[in-house]
């Protein structure tokens, strides 16, 4: 797990964490998404690839043949052809995460007082990953295309296999968690969305968030874009500039993610959100669906948008997506050093804020108040979402649907903001007052 920072062996585990809205609402929330994601995936899915990307045309399949009959007439069931492809991948990628040599980076303190250890080798796995995919389409090893071929088996696959996978969390929380951060809410329900770990592990080396997060997740994206362009390469014996805009985008943000991922280890999703159906299920099934989603768009629908129009959409989403990486690269600089650096050219504006830990212990945090995180609390979320709706907007306005992705990250993010603002209440107290007084507005500059 890492070093833990002495707490007492007579300590009790930590709470579990709070939900942000009313019981009802959580609970709603919480059973709506269990039981809707899974099939919403395999209907986008079959709306891009099958109907066109209509939605209306999915509608009328579904009408025509009832709800329960058409869903089933549209999920295809998962096949061997798929199993090995995901195991394949899942077994190269783990294999990667355990060999390759990266530099240990410690994590953020947690709530019991122990500090993760990660092995910093996530950019190298990104670029072994990439070589070797091309290199086995290039010398005709592997066709990529045939991943989009079996596209909804694969997806079919993943959504049983990786519910399956979260049940096994939720066994592993009860009875062999890896840390003291772990622990249940007494309600079977939260407990499987929301998490019983918040470092479960595999051993001692094999991180259990950082595999489904960063190794599977969105390493799986980049792949998948990269199979959509070859795809549309085999189809149409060329590529569209409207697929080259959104893959190059696709593939600038996720190398800046991988490029950056130690910052991501101290982020929410790490840092604070426990392993469940939540951000387990999320990104083994979800981001491999979902945030592919314009890609898997453009495949059959070839826009050419002429040289003037893409090359304005791609500087305009690289422009965002360096906005981003500069907003979180500078207050990751401004933890590493302590607040002993420079933000703008000029000393950094912060708060110290004092706080305990579960085991009663206080520690100090640095709130950086200048910079970009002097405009907003969670300014950083504007350019990610202006990035997405960057690279998607090259499929123009046909359909609805390809921009399903921009509105959901946008309810995301915003749920986020508001669970962090909600968290760090609750962990500064006092401080965070002040914080909010001096950064009025939680997202968008002078609206929200």
């Amino acid at each position: 797990m890492g070093k833990p920072a002495k707490p007492s062996s007579a300590a009790p585990p930590p709470p579990p964490p709070k939900t942000v809205h009313s019981p009802l609402l959580t609970y709603a929330s919480m059973l709506s998404l269990l039981s809707l994601c899974p099939p919403f995936v395999i209907l986008l899915w079959y709306t891009m690839v099958h109907a066109d990307g209509s939605v209306v045309g999915t509608y009328q399949h579904l009408r025509n043949h009832g709800l329960l009959e058409g869903l089933r007439s549209i999920w295809p069931m998962p096949t061997v052809a798929a199993g090995k492809i995901i195991l394949g991948f899942a077994l190269f990628e783990a294999t990667l995460q355990l060999l390759l040599p990266g530099k240990r980076f410690e994590g953020p303190v947690s709530p019991s007082g122990n500090v993760p250890v990660y092995k910093a080798n996530g950019l190298q796995a990104y670029a072994v990953t990439l070589v070797t995919y091309l290199s086995l389409w290039w010398f005709g090893i592997f066709n990529p295309a045939v991943v989009y071929d079996h596209l909804g088996e694969i997806y079919s696959a993943l959504v049983f296999g990786s519910f399956v996978f979260c049940i096994f969390l939720y066994i592993k929380g009860h009875v062999a968690p890896s840390s003291s951060d772990s622990g249940s809410s007494g309600n079977a329900i939260i407990d499987f969305y929301w998490g019983m770990e918040l470092y479960p592990r595999i051993g001692k080396h094999f991180d259990i968030k950082v595999f489904t997060n960063c190794r599977f997740g969105m390493m799986s994206w980049a792949v998948l874009a990269v199979t959509y362009c070859i795809k549309q390469y085999e189809m149409n014996g060329q590529v569209a500039d409207s697929m080259l805009v959104n893959t190059a985008l696709m593939l600038i943000y996720i190398t800046k993610f991988f490029w950056w991922e130690s910052g991501y280890w101290c982020t929410m999703d790490i840092a604070h959100d426990r392993a469940g159906f939540y951000i387990c299920w999320g990104c083994l099934v979800w981001v491999p669906s979902i945030y592919t989603s314009p890609g898997m768009y453009l495949v059959n629908h070839p826009v050419n948008l002429g040289p003037q129009l893409a090359l304005s959409i791609l500087l305009a989403g690289i422009l965002c997506i360096y906005i981003n990486y500069d907003c979180d690269r500078q207050r990751q600089e401004f933890r590493r050093t302590n607040g002993k650096c420079s933000v703008w050219g000029k000393a950094p504006s912060k708060i110290v804020a004092s706080y305990q830990t579960t085991n009663g212990e206080t520690k100090t945090s640095l709130l950086l108040t200048s910079g970009w995180w002097g405009l907003t609390r969670h300014f950083h979320y504007v350019p990610e979402i202006l990035s997405a709706f960057f690279w998607t907007v090259p499929a123009l306005f046909d359909h609805f649907l390809p921009y399903f992705y921009v509105i959901f990250l946008t309810i995301l993010l915003l749920d986020r903001a508001k669970r962090d603002d909600d968290r760090c209440s609750s962990k500064y107290g006092k401080y965070w007052k002040t914080y909010c007084n001096k950064v009025r507005y939680r997202v968008i500059p002078g609206i929200y």
